[in-house]
C-alpha cells in the first residue's frame, strides 16, 4: 500500500469563551490536520498541536514519503527525521510534532486496512470508557458569557456536576494575584464537597517563595495534582520539602524527572513525543519509573481518539486526561466534539481512530484560519500587543 498524497490544512478551533491562562486570555487553538492518502484510496488522519507543522510537512516531509509504504512506519521515521537526539539537541520541536502527525495518520491507516480499531494494534483494550476533567477557569466573553468571578466559576462547575455528573475537575491556578484562584477552588470545594477531584494548572505563574505560601491551604483543600506550579523542575524539587500535593509538567524528561523524583506525572500528547509508537514507549519509561502520564487538551477530534485508544489499550494511564471538550464550538470530525457523561467518553469502535473527518467541517476552521490568522495564546485583554514575563506572583 503506497502513499499517493499528503495534505496538512492549519485550523482554528475556537472555544466558546476565551479562558484566562498565566500569559492572557487564550480563545482557542491552531492545529493541523493531516490526511495520508493511499494509491488504494484508504486516507489516514494525524494532528499536530501547531500551525508550523503545515509547513514542514508540505515542505519538507511530504515530498520524501511519497510513494513509499505506508504500513513502514519505522522507514517513515527513518527518512523524515534525523538522530532523535539531534533533533531535540537543536529545539526541532516543530519538525518532531510534525513527523508526529503523519505517524498518528499511518497508525489510523493500518487499522482501517486491517478493519481493527486502534487499541487492538495496541494489544487490546483493559477499558473502554476513558476518564477526563472538565475544565474550569475564569473566563471574557465570547459566543458565551465568560465566569467572571470565583462564584460564578463555582456555579459553572456545579451546574456540569449537576447536569452532566461531573465530579472530575481541572482548572486554571494562575492569577496574579494567587489569593483569586484560592477562592476559585474554596468555593468549588465547599459547593461540591470532598468527593469531587480537583486538579489545578498554575503553568509556572508562581515564584518558589509563593508556592511555599500556596501550598499549606492548597494541601487543606484536597488537590489532586498541581501542574507546573514553579518555573523548573529544580524548583519543584525544591517545594516538594514544603508541599505534598503530587506535581505535574509538560516537559518530557525523564530521565532528569527520575533523577529529581519530580514531577509525579507527565502530562504530553502523542505528535509531542513524535507519534503513537514513541508515546507508547514513553509511557513504559514512565511505568517502569513509577512516573504517572496523561494527556492534555486542545486537540480535536482526531488528537482526542488517538488519546482514547492510548487510554483504552495502556492500562498505567490511571488518572483521568484534561478535556477542553465542553468548551469547544465546533470539530473537524462528525462524531465531533465528544461528549463526557459521568467523566467518561467512549473510545470509538470504528477502524483505525474511529471517526471521520467532515470536509466541511475541515473548511470552515480553515477558512477561519485563513480570515483571522491563528489563535493567539499570549493575548493580554489588559495591555494589548506586549506579553507577560512570569512570575506573575
Amino acid at each position: 500500500m503506497k502513499i499517493r498524497r499528503i495534505t496538512a490544512t492549519p485550523i482554528n478551533l475556537r472555544l466558546d469563551a476565551p479562558y484566562a491562562w498565566v500569559f492572557g486570555e487564550l480563545d482557542g487553538f491552531s492545529p493541523t490536520i493531516v490526511e495520508v492518502e493511499t494509491e488504494e484510496g484508504l486516507t489516514g488522519l494525524g494532528e499536530a498541536p501547531t500551525p508550523a507543522a503545515a509547513r514542514i510537512i508540505t515542505e519538507s516531509l511530504a515530498p520524501n514519503l511519497i510513494g513509499r509504504d505506508a504500513f513502514d512506519i519505522a522507514g517513515a521515521e527513518h527518512v523524515s527525521l534525523p538522530y532523535w537526539t539531534g533533533v531535540q539537541s537543536i529545539n526541532d520541536r516543530s519538525r518532531i510534532m510534525a513527523f508526529g502527525a503523519i505517524e498518528m495518520a499511518l497508525w489510523d491507516l493500518r487499522g482501517k486496512a486491517w478493519n481493527q480499531p486502534l487499541y487492538q494494534l495496541l494489544g487490546g483494550a483493559v477499558r473502554k470508557d476513558i476518564p477526563f476533567t472538565d475544565y474550569f477557569s475564569l473566563r471574557g466573553d465570547g459566543a458565551v458569557k465568560g465566569e467572571k468571578t470565583p462564584e460564578a466559576v463555582a456555579d459553572y462547575c456545579q451546574s456540569l456536576h449537576e447536569r452532566h455528573g461531573t465530579t472530575f475537575f481541572e482548572g486554571k491556578f494562575s492569577t496574579a494575584d494567587p489569593k483569586i484562584s484560592l477562592k476559585v477552588v474554596e468555593l468549588i470545594r465547599k459547593r461540591l464537597g470532598d468527593g469531587v477531584m480537583i486538579r489545578i494548572d498554575s503553568n509556572q505563574a508562581y515564584s518558589l517563595a509563593t508556592a511555599r505560601q500556596l501550598a499549606r491551604p492548597l494541601e487543606e483543600l484536597g488537590i489532586r495534582n498541581w501542574e507546573d506550579p514553579v518555573a523548573t523542575i529544580e524548583d519543584m524539587r525544591e517545594l516538594r520539602r514544603h508541599c505534598s500535593i503530587p506535581f505535574s509538567t509538560h516537559n518530557v524528561d525523564i530521565a532528569r524527572a527520575g533523577e529529581l523524583r519530580v514531577p509525579d506525572a507527565i502530562v504530553s500528547n502523542p505528535t509531542v513525543l513524535g507519534g503513537i509508537g514513541r508515546l507508547v514507549r514513553f509511557i513504559g519509561a514512565c511505568e517502569h519509573s513509577g512516573i504517572d502520564y496523561w494527556c492534555y487538551s486542545g486537540d480535536s477530534g482526531i488528537g482526542s481518539a488517538a488519546y482514547l485508544h492510548l487510554c483504552a489499550a495502556l492500562g498505567w494511564i490511571r488518572e483521568p486526561n484534561q478535556s477542553l471538550f465542553r468548551m469547544q464550538m465546533t470539530d473537524v470530525i462528525e462524531e465531533g466534539p465528544f461528549a463526557l457523561k459521568n467523566n467518561l467518553v467512549r473510545v470509538p469502535e470504528g477502524p483505525g481512530l474511529g471517526v471521520t473527518l467532515s470536509a466541511e467541517k475541515l473548511s470552515a476552521c480553515h477558512q477561519d484560519f485563513l480570515k483571522r490568522g491563528p489563535c493567539n495564546k499570549y493575548h493580554d485583554p489588559d495591555k494589548p500587543g506586549t506579553y507577560r514575563r512570569l512570575p506573575l506572583s
